[in-house]
């Protein structure tokens, strides 16, 4: 199997670190090397986090190089436009559709661009979902990057019974249900 490509890019504070937890969870419990590799931007005051999974019969680093990535998981618009350029021609974006401004946006010194999601699906295949939408109906807006995660999981080799396994062992024991949850309405999407 050739190495596979997934990155995973958020806001600080959108639970991008738990998530590649989980994917890495899944990826070794299928019998891969994995390697993982996470950028914490200025992630305490609500800058980038990008995370990287590579997963395979043999991962020589945890990189994913630019035009390499296979899935680019975006927790936001604006960083799903920010990290394209890492997917691969036959990639997906999978880009939960929710704007947070960044600071300087706040600050007035830009602009937050217009029609982030219309205009990557005229160069990338795109999955749009409002995560936050269906956490809100399940009560709890902290599981919406484990929605997303359920829409990516669909794109991938594993079974359900395998990725509740990894939540129920990785997530804290109080949060298990809620995100087992979240994950089969991501994966029935």
């Amino acid at each position: 199997m050739e190495t596979k490509n997934i990155m995973i890019v958020g806001v600080g504070g959108q639970g991008t670190l738990l998530t590649s937890r989980i994917l890495g969870g899944v990826m070794l419990d299928g019998g891969f090397e994995v390697k993982m590799s996470e950028v914490h931007g200025m992630a305490q005051r609500g800058g980038s986090v990008v995370t990287f999974v590579r997963y395979g019969e043999e991962v020589s680093e945890p990189i994913v190089e630019e035009g390499c990535a296979d899935v680019l998981i975006a927790f936001e618009r604006l960083e799903a436009l920010r990290y394209a350029h890492f997917l691969k021609k036959d990639g997906v974006i999978i880009v939960n559709d929710q704007r947070m401004d960044p600071m300087p946006v706040v600050m007035g010194a830009a602009k937050y661009p217009e029609n982030i999601i219309e205009d990557l699906s005229k160069e990338y295949k795109v999955i749009s979902v409002d995560a936050m939408a269906e956490a809100k109906k399940l009560g709890n807006t902290k599981v919406f990057n484990v929605v997303i995660l359920g829409v990516a999981a669909k794109h991938m080799d594993f079974t359900i019974e395998q990725w509740n396994a990894v939540i129920e062992r990785i997530v804290k024991p109080k949060f298990v249900e809620i995100n087992k949850e979240a994950f089969e309405v991501g994966y029935r999407l």
